[in-house]
């Protein structure tokens, strides 16, 4: 099951860059929350809407590049961001999975690792446009599957990461259960992944926001992420010693 929980109003009148922790190995929490109605976002934030980025490299796979769209997938490059957020009358709303394809390789049970360290692009985006940043904690997303150990300074981590500085995308080597038996497949386990959005950040519109501009609501950010977190850990069964790691 997939819970969608809200801690804040979204005023529909104005415009939003959510931020999605952590990506997972597949970001399925994400494509649930954000490509369907399953867990009733238009319900909990009416008024709003939402689409999800994704690497433009999968926009470029016929047939594929289809199906994502339908889903109301864009591409993750600033010009389609900001032609969303440039939309007239407010309540629009940008869904990023800021950790991205290297966050992936750390999507193991019990990992609490997030891609957030120098990740200010986003941040730069919704100073730019005036759009209010709300962070978005998934819990349970790096629990639906395992990932073969792959801890920084192995090989199979140098290779991965080569890889995905050449291709932009991650190769992260995940299993979980069959379709009619647990002992080994692709099938995620049936786990709960329970995501939390945050209460929004306000922002001021500036075109062109100094490197002050951006350390300020880059830590203001990092520190309502973890607010969310260790406010929401114990609902969902994250140990009370288990702490956001930031990379």
């Amino acid at each position: 099951p997939k819970i969608l929980v809200k801690t804040a109003d979204l005023d529909p009148r104005k415009n939003y860059v959510l931020g999605f922790h952590p990506h997972g190995v597949l970001v399925a929490g994400a494509f649930t929350n954000f490509c369907t109605e399953a867990t009733g976002f238009s319900k909990l934030f009416p008024g709003l809407r939402y689409n999800l980025l994704m690497l433009p490299l999968w926009f470029r796979a016929p047939f594929f590049r289809d199906y994502i769209m339908s889903a109301g997938l864009i591409p993750s490059d600033k010009e389609s961001a900001s032609y969303l957020l440039r939309r007239k009358g407010g309540g629009n709303a940008v869904v990023i999975a800021v950790g991205g394809a290297p966050e992936a390789l750390d999507a193991h049970p019990g990992d609490y690792t997030v891609h957030l360290a120098n990740k200010k692009g986003f941040i730069k985006l919704a100073i730019e446009h005036g759009a209010d940043l709300v962070p978005i904690y998934s819990f349970g997303e790096n629990e639906v599957f395992d990932q073969v150990e792959n801890r920084r300074g192995t090989w199979l981590r140098y290779i991965q990461e080569r890889l995905q500085f050449i291709m932009g995308i991650s190769l992260p080597l995940f299993h979980a259960r069959g379709v009619f038996q647990y002992s080994f497949g692709l099938m995620p386990y049936r786990k709960p992944i329970n995501t939390v959005v945050g209460r929004p950040i306000p922002v001021e519109k500036n075109e062109k926001p100094t490197a002050e501009e951006l350390d300020v609501f880059h830590q203001r950010y990092m520190d309502e992420l973890s607010r969310l977190f260790e406010e929401h850990k114990g609902n969902y069964g994250v140990a009370e010693d288990s702490h956001l790691l930031f990379q």
